[in-house]
């Protein structure tokens, strides 16, 4: 119900952020003492939290009990496991009576479903900004307050979402758990995979309802729309360019920073975007021609 009143009866005193559960509060306060009071036995690291304390340990003892049957991947918890298992039997419960789409959870069809209705019930106190998850809104609010709660055991690097920390590890680790079955190219990302599984398939489900134009990615179409409407919503505070996505701009913020966080461990230049790196730079140490 809180949800939906919008109230957060549980206030930071340093910061004036607001709760809906003491827990999340109590949560949030070591975020400005610092404290980590749950500590692993084995190896001395602390944490703020006593999920991440388990989920550390089990990392650690690398258990993972529930096995999938089919390819053996193996899980930490029965929910997961549940999931991945619709991946193989293509199991879809739960249809959307609008256009058909199926999904594997309710969660996900009633998020898909403001789609089509617009709802937005989620809305950011700063600056207003509304979403249709509530992930989203969480997400976002870290872009006012800062905050990075997830750093990088190996480097530092902090980010804002888990999901963004666990690719990350992935270019310390060099894994790349997507292979393709067709060709056999693998991805340290499912969104590159699911995109490059659709150049096989050459689908395109993304339409734009004004003209004849499809795309293998959302935010492709999304950018497509901005042509239509010649609108550029992402400005660059430092000078006065616009931009019509925001991937565009943040490549652009880097001119003015001069930040080139993508070095050869060949030699000692840096650039500014992986692929001028990888596409490019690499094969004058490789000697490969297209």
């Amino acid at each position: 119900m809180k949800i939906h009143s919008g109230e957060m009866p549980h206030v930071c005193e340093s910061c004036g952020k607001s709760f809906r559960k003491s827990c999340e509060l109590t949560h949030h306060l070591a975020t400005h003492t610092d404290e980590k009071p749950f500590s692993c036995e084995s190896c001395g690291k602390s944490f703020r939290d006593r999920s991440y304390l388990s989920y550390h340990i089990k990392m650690r003892a690398d258990a993972k009990p529930l096995a999938c049957k089919v390819c053996g991947e193996s899980f930490y918890s029965s929910c997961l496991l549940s999931s991945h298992k619709r991946t193989h039997t293509a199991e879809r419960s739960f249809s959307c009576l609008t256009c058909g789409k199926d999904f594997t959870m309710q969660s996900k069809l009633t998020a898909h479903m403001r789609i089509h209705s617009g709802e937005k019930p989620y809305s950011c106190s700063v600056c207003g900004k509304t979403f249709r998850v509530a992930s989203q809104l969480t997400v976002h609010v870290r872009t006012h307050s800062g905050e990075k709660p997830y750093s990088c055991n190996v480097c530092g690097k902090t980010f804002r979402v888990a999901g963004q920390l666990t690719v990350h590890t992935r270019t310390h680790t060099g894994e790349k758990p997507y292979t393709c079955n067709v060709c056999g190219k693998t991805y340290r990302q499912a969104g590159q995979f699911r995109v490059h599984v659709r150049t096989h398939a050459d689908e395109r489900p993304y339409s734009c309802e004004l003209c004849d134009k499809s795309f293998r990615e959302r935010y492709h179409l999304a950018n497509h729309l901005n042509t239509h409407a010649d609108e550029k919503p992402y400005p660059c505070e430092l000078c006065n360019k616009s931009f019509r996505c925001g991937g565009r701009l943040s490549k652009h913020l880097k001119t003015h920073t001069a930040e080139k966080p993508y070095p050869c461990e060949q030699c000692d230049k840096s650039f500014r975007e992986s692929s001028h790196l990888l596409t490019n730079h690499l094969r004058i140490h490789t000697g490969e021609k297209l």
